[in-house]
């Protein structure tokens, strides 16, 4: 699973092949919410706290040649990183997802408790980062896909990224 959680602990999946050294060079995918502020603390309708679900995202910059796009929530905690959240096979065109909502045609793969869906994050003091992948494929796995299987394909599939995060839960 290490291997895996490349994409999450580095924020882009790359690992040291050309291909990926390419992919450094492209700008980076502008993430924002109208409900999140970039080092701002986490509201906690957001968190395991509230009821909303997940938080809205809107994103721009997606590179020309994006085949689907996918999100990621973790907190990437030294004392034991947590994915509260994968969205994959977002269509390239979307650009943004509602409140408590995942977009038409997209895949919930699982988090680190195993179920699919958002999985409200409950460590107050943790960072949590939502980060968006621009793909050069579809991930093509079923919903509730392993959280090992879903995050390698993501990573391997990584053109540009970019990533909001948050201070920790209000």
């Amino acid at each position: 699973m290490a291997a895996a959680l490349v994409v999450v602990s580095s924020g882009c999946g790359l690992g040291s092949s050309t291909a990926s050294a390419e992919r450094l060079q492209l700008e980076p995918i502008s993430v924002s919410s109208p409900q999140l502020r970039d080092s701002a603390a986490l509201p906690s309708d957001y968190s395991c706290k509230g009821t909303v679900g997940n938080p809205p995202l809107r994103w721009s910059g997606v590179p020309n040649g994006t085949k689907s796009v996918a999100i990621v929530v973790d907190n990437n905690s030294r004392t034991g990183g947590e994915v509260n959240w994968v969205v994959f096979d977002i269509d390239p065109r979307t650009n943004e997802v509602a409140e408590g909502s995942v977009p038409v045609g997209a895949v919930e793969g699982s988090t680190t408790g195993g179920k699919a869906g958002y999985a409200p994050p409950c460590r107050a003091q943790e960072n949590y980062r939502f980060t968006v992948y621009a793909l050069n494929a579809k991930v093509a796995l079923a919903k509730g896909a392993s959280l090992e299987m879903t995050l390698k394909s993501i990573a391997d599939k990584t053109i540009a990224w970019g990533r909001l995060t948050t201070a920790h839960i209000e």
